[in-house]
C-alpha cells in the first residue's frame, strides 16, 4: 500500500541538500537550546504540587524515573540525529523506517505537541507577566487580560498574543540571532536556580525528609508522570539538524548534555526544596518562592518571577522553532502546502511558515482557554519517544551498516526500556486525554487521505527543487 512507501536514506539527505538553511549552530548553542526548551515553569511550579500530593521527599526519585524515561529516548534520538541530520526530527526518521503513513501521523502528533505547548506556555507567560506588572501598579483592562471564559469579562489575552508575535519576529530574522537571545536568557534562569540552591542548602533540615516515601512507590510513579511535563523539549534540538555546523557530532552532544544538566538541576532543587519545607506545605502556586519566604528571604520572589518569565520565553522560542522546522520538512515532502518550505533569500529562514505558525499559535493563546488540554502535550511527546525507540530497532535491522556518528548503547535493551517507561507514563494519563488524542489523530488521518496522500512528492517520484 502507498501509505507504507518509504524514503531511502539517500533521498532524505538529497532533499536536505537541495534547500539548505544557514549552518551556524555549534554544540554549546544546541545544549543551551535544549535547556531553553526544558527548563520553564516546571521547576518553579510542578515541584511543589508533586511533592505535596504524590511523592513527598521521594520527589527526587520521581525526577530520576522521569529522567530515565527521557534518557533512554534521548539516546535513541541521538543515534538518529547523527545518522539522518535533517529537519523534521522523528517525522523524518519515521519516513524511511516506518513509512509515509506513520511519518504523517507522527508529524501530525508533533504539530499537536509543539503548537499546543507554544500556546499553553504563552498563556502561562501572560499570567506571570501580569502579576509582575501588578507589583508596579500596572493592570491591563480585564477584557485584554485573558481568553474568553478564563475570567469574567475577559475576551482576549493580549500579553500572550504579543509575546508569541515577538518570538515569531525574532525567529524570522535568523537562527543565529534567535540562538543568541536564547543563550542569554538560559544563563539568567540557570543563575536564578543556582542562587536558590546556594542559599537554600543552608536551611535544609534532614528531619523534613522523613518519612521519605509517604505515598509509597505508587506515589513516586504518579509524581514522575506529573513532573514529566518539566522534561519536555530536548527533542526539539533534533529539528535544528540542517542549521548545525557539524550535525553528526554536535546533535548528540546537544541532546544528551541538555538533558543531563536539567536532570541534575531538577534533582538538586527537589532535594533542597523538600529539605527546607515539610512536603505537605508545598502545595502552593510558587513553591520555590514560598520556601524562600519561610526562611525570611522574601527578596527572592522577584528573582523567581525573573527566572520564570525568562524560562517561559525560551520555551516559547524553541517550541515555536521546532514547529516551524517540522512544517518545513513536511511541506518539502509535499505533505503540507508548499509555502511552508519557502526559504527567505536574505534571512535564510522559512519566513512565511514562521509567520503563519506564529500567528496561529498567538491566536490560540489569546482566544482559547487551554486548561486540561496541556495533558495532550504530554501524550504527544511520549508517543514520539516511543516511535523513535521502535524506529531505532528497525534501523538496526534494515540498515545495519549505515555510518553512525553516535550509536545508541545496549540495543535492543535501551530502546525497549524507552518504550516501557514512556508507555507506562502514557497509561497514567487520564482517559479524557486519550480520547482527545484519538480524535486529533483521526482528524490527521482524514487530512492525509484528502491532501497528503495525493500531493506526496515521493508518490509522484519527484523531489522538490
Amino acid at each position: 500500500m502507498d501509505i507504507f512507501r518509504k524514503k531511502s536514506l539517500e533521498e532524505l539527505l538529497l532533499t536536505s541538500q537541495k534547500q539548505q538553511l544557514k549552518k551556524v549552530l555549534g554544540p554549546l548553542d544546541l545544549t543551551l537550546l535544549g535547556i531553553g526548551a526544558i527548563i520553564g515553569t516546571g521547576i518553579f511550579v510542578l515541584t511543589g504540587v508533586a511533592a505535596a500530593e504524590h511523592a513527598g521527599p521521594a520527589l527526587v526519585l520521581s525526577f530520576i524515573v522521569a529522567g530515565l524515561a527521557c534518557v533512554f529516548a534521548a539516546l535513541c534520538y541521538a543515534e538518529f540525529a547523527s545518522t539522518v541530520p535533517i529537519a523534521g526530527s522523528v517525522y523524518s526518521y519515521s519516513y524511511f523506517t516506518l513509512g509515509e503513513g506513520v511519518a504523517w501521523l507522527i508529524g501530525w502528533d508533533l504539530i499537536l505537541e509543539y503548537g499546543l505547548a507554544v500556546s499553553a506556555v504563552g498563556v502561562g507567560w501572560s499570567g506571570y507577566f501580569q502579576n509582575l506588572m501588578a507589583g508596579f501598579g500596572f493592570k491591563l483592562p480585564v477584557a485584554l487580560s485573558g481568553s474568553p471564559g478564563s475570567a469574567p469579562g475577559a475576551v482576549f489575552n493580549l500579553p500572550a498574543f504579543v509575546i508569541i508575535l515577538l518570538i515569531t519576529w525574532l525567529l524570522s530574522q535568523g537562527i543565529r540571532e534567535s540562538a543568541r537571545v536564547n543563550n542569554i536568557m538560559v544563563f539568567i534562569k540557570i543563575s536564578v536556580i543556582l542562587v536558590f540552591i546556594a542559599v537554600g542548602v543552608w536551611y535544609v533540615k534532614p528531619a523534613n525528609w522523613t518519612p521519605f516515601m509517604p505515598f509509597g512507590f505508587g506515589g513516586v510513579m504518579t509524581g514522575a508522570a506529573t513532573i514529566f511535563f518539566a522534561y519536555l523539549g530536548f527533542d526539539a534540538v533534533s529539528t535544528a539538524a540542517e542549521e548545525v555546523k557539524n550535525p553528526k557530532r554536535d546533535l548528540p552532544i546537544g541532546i544528551i548534555s541538555s538533558l543531563a544538566v536539567c536532570t541534575l538541576l531538577y534533582i538538586v532543587v527537589s532535594a533542597v526544596l523538600t529539605g527546607m519545607v515539610p512536603y505537605h506545605r508545598l502545595n502552593v502556586a510558587a513553591p520555590v518562592a514560598f520556601a524562600m519566604s519561610t526562611i525570611g528571604q522574601d527578596w527572592f520572589a522577584g528573582l523567581i518571577s525573573l527566572g520564570a518569565i525568562t524560562g517561559m520565553t525560551t520555551v516559547l522560542l524553541v517550541m515555536l522553532y521546532g514547529q516551524v522546522r517540522l512544517f518545513f520538512a513536511m511541506s518539502r515532502d509535499g505533505l503540507m502546502p508548499t509555502f511552508f518550505a519557502k526559504v527567505h533569500p536574505i534571512h535564510q529562514t522559512p519566513y512565511t511558515s514562521t509567520w503563519v505558525t506564529g500567528l496561529a499559535c498567538a491566536a490560540i493563546a489569546a482566544l482559547v482557554p487551554l486548561g486540561t488540554l496541556a495533558h495532550l502535550v504530554n501524550i504527544g511527546t511520549l508517543t514520539a519517544f516511543v516511535l523513535v525507540a521502535v524506529a531505532v530497532l528497525i534501523l538496526r535491522k534494515t540498515h545495519p551498516n549505515v555510518p553512525r556518528a553516535f550509536t545508541c548503547p545496549a540495543v535492543p535493551l535501551v530502546p525497549l526500556l524507552a518504550v516501557f517507561f514512556c508507555g507506562y507514563l502514557m497509561l497514567s494519563l487520564p482517559a479524557a486525554t486519550w480520547k482527545m488524542f484519538a480524535l486529533w489523530l483521526s482528524v490527521g488521518v482524514v487530512v492525509y487521505l484528502l491532501y497528503g496522500r495525493s500531493h506526496s512528492l515521493l508518490a509522484k517520484g519527484t523531489q522538490q527543487d
